[in-house]
């Protein structure tokens, strides 16, 4: 059977302002929480591909461009770019609106998120039906 990734979209799939509790000793975001919602908008766009349950796998190509800071606000981007048997790929892209420029947006990471999909007994599972 053939199928088709939905088209990318140009909403982001999640955006957070950023909070004081998440700042490390220099006073910028942790990149632990940049990429947990990295995660969380693609869990978004492989949802919004086919629903399903789905684990994520691998995380690649993370790159760190720009810090980020308490009060702004990151919209994150998803797009599928690859569909396997059992996986899907999500480019993600997070821009950041600065508290002091909030009409321009700086890129500040980009990665890669690979998710499987599984059943209820974590088994991997077709995404798209065969």
């Amino acid at each position: 059977m053939t199928f088709s990734l939905k088209p990318p979209t140009t909403e982001p799939a999640i955006r957070v302002v950023m909070m004081p509790r998440d700042t490390n000793s220099q006073g910028a975001i942790f990149g632990g929480v940049i990429l947990s919602l990295i995660d969380q908008a693609a869990y978004v766009e492989a949802l919004r591909q086919k629903s399903s349950r789905y684990v994520t796998v691998a995380f690649r190509e993370v790159e760190f461009h720009e810090p980020v800071f308490v009060g702004d606000v990151l919209s994150l981007y998803a797009n599928a770019t690859r569909a396997g048997r059992t996986s899907l790929t999500i480019s993600v892209r997070v821009c950041a609106h600065r508290r002091t420029n909030p009409d321009e947006a700086a890129k500040v990471t980009e990665a890669e998120v690979v998710f499987v999909a599984v059943d209820e007994n974590r088994q991997p599972v077709p995404v798209f039906a065969e």
